[in-house]
């Protein structure tokens, strides 16, 4: 079974992870370019350098709110407002996003980031999925606002499965790149300080015998 992933290609069967762990840290601060990693870098780096004139942390329960603010700054600023989003199409939603289809090439992704402390650490997550799997990569277009929630745009490459994943394969798949299971379909690679949540069935797709991902979440340790 392969996948359409860095990790594979790249860097099996021997992983250089210390070299590996070295271009995420360059990946994060944006001292390397990453597939449709411009816009997030931009928006991330402006963020954090707000964040760091306030006094809450990340795990105060009013953080995420005034971060909230702030980010829609950013977005007006830097005239990211998405205002033609077209909702007709949809396909599915879960707790954090809802699914649209574009066309027969790609899908329109709401995220509210709810899985996340801070917007930072969504953004990271986008720049970690476009560093692992390119392929399924995301590419921020802007914002939405809909009854006081903000949401992430993304496009994504339209996957269409040919055949159901078995999960067994993906358990296969990430241990050979040296994340560990660590309970139902979650993985920790404790090398490289990093967790990838939610691998089943629905987000990792296969096609023609590839396993694609195509909705992670990722946090760093």
């Amino acid at each position: 079974m392969i996948a359409n992933s860095k990790l594979f290609r790249i860097f099996v069967p021997e992983i250089n992870f210390k070299l590996m762990n070295n271009e995420i840290q360059c990946i994060i601060s944006g001292k390397i370019a990453v597939k449709y990693g411009t816009t997030i870098h931009s928006v991330s780096n402006n963020l954090g350098r707000s964040a760091a004139t306030g006094s809450l942390v990340k795990t105060d329960k009013h953080f995420k709110i005034e971060e909230t603010k702030k980010l829609k700054q950013i977005v007006g600023a830097q005239d990211l407002w998405v205002k033609d989003i077209k909702l007709d199409n949809y396909i599915s939603e879960g707790a954090e996003q809802k699914v649209y289809l574009k066309d027969d090439k790609s899908v329109i992704k709401l995220n509210n980031a709810i899985y996340y402390l801070s917007w930072i650490d969504y953004f990271n997550s986008l720049l970690l999925n476009n560093y692992f799997f390119p392929d399924t990569a995301y590419n921020l277009l802007g914002f939405f606002e809909n009854g006081n929630i903000l949401y992430s745009v993304v496009e994504q490459l339209f996957i269409k499965a040919t055949e159901t994943t078995d999960l067994n394969n993906v358990q296969q798949f990430m241990q050979s790149n040296g994340f560990n299971l660590i309970q139902n379909n979650d993985y920790i690679n404790p090398k490289l300080g990093i967790i990838i949540e939610d691998l089943h069935d629905e987000n990792v797709l296969t096609n023609n015998g590839i396993l694609y991902f195509i909705d992670t979440v990722f946090y760093i340790q």
